[in-house]
């Protein structure tokens, strides 16, 4: 019975040196969608899912999908890249960016937020 009760002892004891160990390592979250808002652009040909940086849209108090359209009205013109669900090296399904693309304001008639399950990967990664 003594030794059961070492064993418990020294097993309680290593939970106690691991415990700080585990409160200082602290999981990495990958990163936030929020630095990269995705939208649905709808034409007359077809529709496409972009992602524009939140830095690009600017601070407003307006909803980010009239930021994306005022912006768009005033140069006319902007790059984005397009958004599409691809595997990443682990094999996970990731919306990642595809291809830059132009938008012109003349043939766009509807820009709607898009929203998705999946994890949003970077713009630096496709730089």
């Amino acid at each position: 019975m003594n030794i059961l009760y070492r064993r418990r002892a020294m097993t309680g004891l290593a939970a106690l040196a691991i415990l700080p160990l585990a409160a200082a390592v602290r999981p990495v979250r990958a990163q936030t969608p929020a630095s990269i808002q995705l939208f649905k652009l709808v034409s007359p040909r077809d529709e496409i899912v972009v992602g524009v940086e939140a830095a690009q849209l600017g601070a407003g108090s307006g909803p980010a999908v009239q930021r994306l359209a005022e912006l768009l009205a005033a140069k006319g013109q902007l790059t984005l890249w397009q958004y599409a669900s691809q595997k990443d090296a682990s094999g996970a399904l990731v919306q990642a960016p595809l291809r830059q693309v132009a938008v012109f304001k003349n043939e766009l008639l509807r820009i709607e937020p898009y929203t998705t399950p999946l994890p949003v990967k970077a713009l630096a990664a496709a730089k």
